[in-house]
């Protein structure tokens, strides 16, 4: 049967919901569109991008009439900026389409009728929450500038005088750096052509230490004096860290190798009570407020006595694992990032922790070595990357027969598909589901599941 509607066909809409990924769900005689730009309550006049068989996809053209849950956003940048989605609903209306996509993963995906999803947990700050920021250098008549690409755009970067995501000081710096850029007359590298020369800048702040460690990235070569950028950034006592990296590639990466430029190797975080070193490429939670709200609700749902052997898979920089040690006789980690195992045994030392360790490996591989050191799991804890755990993780998992699997999850689709597993080959149940807003204005939201 062909679909109803055609591609640059324009339609009135009425939008019920929104989808995962932060699309509204429109429908049309029963057939779904999904609406860029369209919020629950909207009727919009949409113009159809694209038609597959069992839905098509649209951009609102013009709000006919809008919602009651729409609300002013604050951000002048907003919303061609492709950094926040949702500035202009209200929060308490992101939160109920959050926890509703949650649970309607777990239903349509994971096959449970009824599941037993907890209230979800707001975020204690709505703006300037993050601890870390990725710029792009653009070009424009005035010279370099930072920002953030447009919206759906891989090709063009919005300059940005303030963003609502990260502090005054993270601001300050971005202005600085644009500003000693343009004082130099260096070129900003542009993503279509493959030329020019700066490339990102990267901030990340320790929040609850007033530590910043500032990164830049640039094209081959070293065409800019290494002295003048420090000078720069040491205007900001806060800065304690400044490196340099070079991206030879055509592919926007900032994960690279770096070169220190002046101060210290790493800045300091501290969490849940305990210190961590942080490194240019380490992993850690962007809301550091929400972060720590995160692993106290994985300390709940892992429920240690402190005879329990732990294994903290995916581990990073051993933020969960390390937050966990003092209640359990021993915590083993995995992690495949080198960097992020090296920082998670100097956190564990620094902490004059002693019964953790922490091992490099692709977690799948590491497991059967993993069990024949550490011995069965009492508990399992789980933080996968957004894609979820492989086929061979859930696998190699299942075999270890642990009684608890405490599960953080950054995507409720494949958080639902390895539930739906993890039930019907090794016969676990979902006990529990507590949805947390770490990141507001925009669809991504975490969750910490508890699996017997």
């Amino acid at each position: 049967m062909a679909a109803p509607v055609a591609r640059d066909q324009e339609l009135e809409l009425h939008v019920d919901s929104l989808a995962f990924g932060g699309n509204g769900v429109a429908r049309l005689n029963g057939f779904v569109v999904f609406v860029r730009r369209g919020l629950p309550g909207d009727t919009v006049r949409a113009r159809v991008t694209k038609v597959k068989r069992s839905h098509a996809e649209a951009i609102a053209v013009e709000v006919v009439e809008p919602s009651v849950k729409r609300v002013e956003a604050p951000c002048a940048h907003y919303p061609a900026c492709g950094g926040c989605r949702f500035q202009d609903l209200a929060y308490d209306a992101q939160l109920e389409a959050k926890q509703e996509q949650v649970r309607e993963a777990l239903r349509r995906i994971g096959g449970i009728a009824e599941p037993p999803v907890e209230p979800i947990v707001p975020a204690e700050s709505q703006f300037f929450y993050r601890n870390k920021l990725e710029y792009s250098f653009t070009a424009t008549p005035a010279g370099p500038a930072l920002g953030f690409h447009r919206a759906g755009r891989w090709d063009e970067v919005l300059e940005i005088e303030k963003c609502w995501l990260t502090t005054d000081l993270g601001n300050a710096i971005r202005g600085a750096v644009r500003d000693w850029a343009r004082e130099e007359r260096l070129d900003a590298y542009d993503q279509a052509e493959h030329t020019g020369y700066l490339r990102h800048l990267v901030v990340r702040e320790g929040r609850n230490t007033g530590q910043v460690l500032g990164q830049l990235v640039t094209a081959a070569g070293e065409r800019f004096d290494r002295d003048q950028f420090v000078e720069v950034l040491r205007r900001f006592p806060e800065v304690r860290s400044i490196h340099w990296a070079v991206n030879e590639t055509p592919a926007e990466v900032t994960n690279l190798p770096t070169t220190l430029l002046w101060g210290e190797e790493a800045i300091e975080e501290q969490l849940c009570g305990l210190r961590f070193r942080v490194r240019p490429n380490a992993f850690l939670q962007t809301n550091t407020a929400m972060a720590e709200r995160l692993y106290e609700i994985a300390g709940e749902f892992a429920a240690l006595t402190g005879g329990e052997t732990v294994y903290d898979l995916y581990c990073g920089i051993g933020t969960i694992g390390l937050s966990l040690a003092s209640r359990a006789l021993t915590v083993w980690g995995v992690e495949v990032s080198e960097e992020s195992v090296a920082c998670a045994l100097e956190n564990a030392d620094l902490n004059g922790i002693s019964n953790a360790a922490f091992f490099a490996g692709e977690t799948a591989d590491a497991l059967a070595e993993l069990h024949e050191r550490a011995g069965d799991p009492d508990v399992i804890v789980v933080d996968p990357p957004r894609a979820g755990l492989s086929n061979k993780a859930v696998r190699r998992l299942g075999r270890l027969e642990a009684p608890r699997i405490v599960y953080v999850s950054c995507n409720p689709t494949t958080l639902a598909g390895n539930v739906k597993e993890l039930a019907a080959s090794w016969g676990y149940t979902l006990e529990r589901v507590r949805p947390v807003d770490m990141f507001p204005h925009t669809p991504h939201v975490e969750s910490v599941s508890l699996l017997t």
